[in-house]
């Protein structure tokens, strides 16, 4: 453990000034990370009355204006806005004549790789794609989530070293995607991470309807488990009724969520399925056990019902 003292960020020289254009969940907590390594935030947009409390929350004292403005004041601009936006933002900002030579202009989409910034390149910009690989919540624990986190960074390769350099003064670890990945690569962590808000939301409804007092109580222990062992075995950690093929007990569940929960029914058979389907291609499913299983999860039912073990 290091214990030399560490300067005071505030005596430290501001190397960047930083400007967020989208007070959104990210860009605040981004700002607020980069101004911990010494960089100045000066300008942030935010149109809602949302964005501006968590701007005033995490860069309090750091002034609300016009993105035009805010490129204007910046060194280092964070474009963190919803992705279906950031094409018409790039391209109006340079419409505009915002984007000066030099500048660094740094978006947070998945979705998008350094390419969406080309029109800001050409107007002499210093393009960077550098996504959070972490979930958002617009407070300052988004801060101290960043240590540690894995960032996919897409830069043309001049750039490569100050993208990670940035991403690493955030705290951050980072992940070096291609341009033409950036979708997949996006694909695969909101199906992780968005995907399993979903689930955990369902399965809390389900069991307070079950009379469970406490569902967080119950599932946190089971979820951390489970987490853990997937990190670590992959499709190795399969358990329950479906990896063990227990046609009875799946379409027992089926039938009580038909009665008492008929919008997860859809859900839990597609999970139900690429859950046979992993299960039976690494030898945990029993071939001789799938067929009534697969019957089950095709029709939703097999007229039996079994135990819920």
């Amino acid at each position: 453990m290091n214990t030399t003292p560490q300067p005071d960020p505030k005596d430290r020289p501001a190397r960047l000034t930083v400007g967020v254009v989208g007070a959104g969940r990210v860009g605040p907590a981004l700002a607020a990370s980069l101004q911990l390594a010494g960089h100045r935030p000066v300008a942030v947009s935010a149109v809602s009355d949302a964005s501006r409390r968590r701007a005033a929350q995490l860069l309090p004292d750091v002034p609300v204006m016009p993105p035009a403005e805010v490129l204007q004041r910046s060194d280092l601009v964070l474009l963190t806005v919803p992705d279906d936006a950031l094409p018409d933002l790039v391209a109006g900002l340079v419409d505009t004549g915002s984007v000066r030579p030099g500048q660094l202009l740094v978006h947070t989409s998945g979705r998008y790789g350094a390419r969406v910034l080309e029109p800001a390149l050409r107007a002499g910009a210093l393009p960077l794609a550098l996504h959070p690989a972490m979930t958002f919540t617009g407070t300052p624990v988004d801060v101290q989530r960043l240590a540690g986190c894995s960032f996919g960074v897409t830069a043309p390769e001049e750039l490569r070293l100050a993208a990670e350099a940035l991403v690493i003064e955030m705290g951050g670890e980072p992940e070096w995607i291609a341009e033409e990945n950036r979708p997949l690569y996006h694909a695969a962590l909101a199906l992780g991470a968005n995907h399993l808000v979903t689930l955990v939301a369902q399965s809390l409804e389900l069991l307070r309807a079950a009379g469970v007092a406490a569902p967080d109580r119950m599932l946190g222990p089971l979820l951390g488990a489970a987490l853990d062992n997937a990190l670590r075995s992959g499709d190795a950690a399969l358990t329950g009724p479906v990896a063990r093929g227990d046609a009875g007990t799946v379409a027992a569940h089926v039938t009580e969520l038909r009665r008492h929960a008929p919008q997860a029914v859809d859900g839990y058979l597609a999970m139900a399925r690429a859950t046979a389907d992993r299960a039976l291609a690494h030898g945990l499913l029993k071939p001789e056990l799938a067929e009534d299983l697969l019957g089950v999860l095709a029709h939703g039912t097999d007229g039996t019902e079994g135990d819920a073990r």
